[in-house]
Order: C-alpha cells, then structure tokens, then sequence
C-alpha cells in the first residue's frame, strides 16, 4: 500500500534525521517505522519519547522481558512489522536464536521460566481481556517477584504497543529484511 509513503531522510526535520542517523549508525540500517511515522513529525516525536520512556527506563523489568512483551502481545494483535521487528531485539537480549518465534506463537510452550511466563499471562491478559485484570492477576505477578510499578510497565507496555501495531498494520508497515536473519546467526564482522 502507498497511501502514506515514508518521507525521505533528507526531507525530515533536523532533529529526527540526527535520531534516525544515530539508528542507522548502531543498527546498520534504518528500521521502517523511524521513517514510516516521521511523515507527521510532531507525533513521531511523542510517540519515540513514550517508547523510549518506556523501553529503556531502569524498571524491575529487563530490557528482554520488554522485548518478549512486545512480541507476544503484538503477535496477538496480528502485528507483522512488531513480531519480526521486536522478536529480532528479543533474540538479540535474551541470546536465544529461537525465543521470539515460540513466544510469538504459544509462549506457554515457550523455553522461558515461569517468572516471564507469568508477565506473559499478565500482559496477554490484559491485551485481550483489560477489563477482566483483578487482585487474582496482581497476586499472580507478585509471587513470581514482580512490584506494582512492574505491572503498571507491563500494562503501559502492551498498551503503547497496541497503538503501534495498530499503526503499523494500518499503514502496511512491512518489518526490513534485515530483521529477519538478527539473533538467528552470527553478525557478519
């Protein structure tokens, strides 16, 4: 689909191309969401901001849990881009070539522990069911050691990825090919 063709770097505003520049550096390319969203740069602004409040904040949650967040939950919501996209982090975090692809699918049968499949039950749930959430999933999380504050960031993770994978369905945001092979093989040097 072409109705909403992503700008070109040199047409961005300053700013967002210095971000998208730093990206392409460390990633060595440009992932097709810091293009895709930067057509209406005041909401790319914010919505980077959310991620990376959200993603990259010290929090009881590691840096893998929120990867594996992403992906289940946006396996759920039918997220092609976020599934291939985050489960590449994921892979890369968790330093397990075939995690992203069992929590995308079935992360009960996943090679995870119970803690993280516990945050999984509680993000599932609260992706599919939020008005069900009660004290029962609350005591659920904190006996596999997780804090309120925890679920509050697994709940403001699965929501913000709800809005981005609705975008990213919504505008046939397509995952880069480089997403693909990430943590399945060693990086070239």
């Amino acid at each position: 689909m072409d109705r909403y063709p992503a700008p070109e770097l040199k047409d961005l505003p300053e700013d967002i191309r210095l971000r998208v520049l730093e990206v392409q550096e460390k990633a060595g390319f440009v992932p097709n969401v810091f293009l895709a969203l930067a057509r209406r740069p005041p909401e790319w602004r914010a919505f980077f901001a959310y991620h990376d409040t959200l993603m990259l904040k010290d929090s009881g949650l590691s840096k893998g849990d929120r990867e594996m967040i992403v992906t289940a939950t946006s396996a759920a919501n039918k997220c092609l881009y976020c599934v291939v996209a985050h489960g590449a982090i994921l892979r890369i975090y968790e330093k397990k070539p075939l995690v992203a692809d069992q929590v995308a699918v079935n992360y009960r049968k996943a090679d995870i522990t119970p803690r993280p499949s516990a945050m999984l039950d509680f993000a599932m749930k609260f992706c599919l069911k939020s008005d069900e959430i009660g004290e029962t999933d609350f005591a659920a999380l904190h006996s596999h050691g997780f804090s309120d504050e925890d679920a509050w960031d697994i709940a403001a993770i699965t929501a913000f990825f709800g809005l981005s994978n609705r975008m990213a369905s919504f505008s046939n945001m397509l995952p880069n090919p480089e997403f693909y092979l990430m943590g399945r093989v060693a990086k070239a040097k």
